[in-house]
């Protein structure tokens, strides 16, 4: 089974425990969860995004999918992003780290994350409604600029993984293949 990453600084993360999922929903992720090895060879994308739909059973409409995640509204300003494969559940696990972990001047470029667990992660829906413009394309330099000024190599940086959030300002909303370069991150806490 796959370890429980538990890295939040506030203390409001619990493995596999929610305030804003029942129980109920949390087994059905644990289910799918146990499952993901099985199901590696299916074909597509969109098959696998099936078969978790029909495990799952939830009642939010899912807005989105992806190779590795699939994402429901939760009808309340937030998401939740399920794992559909190995590199999904590395990278939900890796957005709560990175969230939990990063300088406060990077926090504000990336999505909030509200709570996780293995295999799930819920964080602030964001407007993702960004237009294809030479303006985004350079905000998007700009961005990653910042992030690598703090440690943090954006990999999978691109105007199809940032929105905007309430104040205007673009923000990323997959950041699970971005990793913290540990060497500058323990040398900012020095300084």
């Amino acid at each position: 089974m796959w370890p429980i990453i538990n890295l939040g600084k506030e203390g409001l993360y619990q493995p596999n425990k929610s305030k804003m999922l029942s129980r109920q929903e949390i087994k059905a992720i644990e289910s799918w969860i146990s499952q993901i090895g099985t199901f590696q060879f299916l074909n597509t994308a969109d098959q696998q995004m099936v078969t978790a739909k029909k495990t799952l059973k939830f009642k939010y409409k899912m807005i989105g999918h992806g190779f590795n995640r699939v994402v429901y509204d939760l009808n309340n300003g937030y998401i939740l992003k399920i794992a559909l494969s190995e590199v999904g559940l590395i990278s939900n696990a890796n957005e709560a780290y990175i969230y939990n972990n990063c300088n406060e001047e990077v926090k504000k470029y990336i999505c909030p994350v509200k709570e996780h667990g293995t295999g799930w992660i819920i964080m602030k829906k964001v407007d993702t409604n960004v237009p294809l413009a030479i303006k985004e394309y350079t905000k998007l330099i700009n961005l990653g600029l910042k992030f690598l000024r703090y440690g943090i190599i954006p990999i999978d940086l691109r105007l199809d993984n940032v929105g905007y959030n309430e104040n205007d300002e673009m923000v990323v909303i997959d950041y699970g293949l971005f990793t913290m370069d540990l060497k500058s991150l323990v040398l900012q806490w020095l300084v």
